[in-house]
């Protein structure tokens, strides 16, 4: 019988040997991940979080869903794969949340100086209309999603700070307008007898003066409403 137990304990060692030699080797990495990453960095680094609803990202996706489910990179793909879609939908949301701010805002807005203790900018003179063709040659101006630090610095120094304006819906919002210089109302005719307003660093809509509402309210609590324009 003590043959017959060496030989079983041979023949053990022999299947333990033969299932750990059947294990399969992981398969080499991802060309399709390599080129994705590749061009997802470099879009990334051109437009930042506006990568998120480029057209190009669509690319990039396939190319991540063709790494192969047993590739050493399937599991990085399919994290980027899933960072790609939620930075889409945050992108999605934040554009839907700036159109409602755009609409809002243009909904009469109303300024109100005894809210804020910025006294009433002085009435501009008027002047003859500029030639439309002027405008032509002039720089475009800040526009909505402008960044506010470019009013300070930028544009010529033809922007200065004004009153806030209050937001039907949003509350308080701060002010610009372009300066009442000649030279700079040639620059921009575009923005002459325009307000506009700032929200989260950054413009949130550029409104006619002539649809904004001046109220005026007293110690007393009386309170004078005048349009603009009407």
């Amino acid at each position: 019988m003590r043959p017959v137990k060496g030989l079983g304990l041979a023949v053990l060692v022999l299947l333990v040997l033969g299932a750990s030699g059947c294990r399969r080797a992981p398969a080499p990495p991802s060309p399709e991940y390599e080129q994705a990453t590749k061009r997802w960095s470099s879009l990334y680094a051109q437009k930042l979080d506006g990568a998120y609803l480029d057209p190009a990202t669509g690319e990039i996706e396939a190319l991540l869903q063709r790494v192969p489910a047993d590739s050493v990179d399937s599991v990085a793909a399919q994290d980027l794969l899933r960072r790609i879609d939620e930075g889409r939908t945050r992108m999605m949301a934040a554009a839907a949340e700036q159109q409602r701010a755009v609409e809002s805002a243009q909904a009469l807005p109303t300024s109100d100086p005894s809210q804020t203790g910025i006294a009433q900018p002085e009435a501009l003179p008027s002047e003859a209309p500029v030639d439309a063709g002027l405008g032509d040659a002039g720089m475009v101006g800040p526009q909505v999603g402008t960044p506010a630090s470019e009013l300070v610095a930028g544009f010529r120094g033809c922007f200065q700070r004004a009153m806030p304006v209050q937001v039907e819906g949003r509350g308080m919002r701060e002010g610009w307008k372009l300066s009442d210089r000649a030279s700079c109302r040639l620059e921009f005719p575009s923005h002459a007898d325009t307000m506009v307003l700032i929200e989260d660093g950054r413009v949130l809509a550029l409104l006619p003066t002539s649809e904004m509402r001046t109220v005026q309210r007293y110690a007393d609590g009386g309170v004078v409403s005048s349009d603009a324009g009407r």
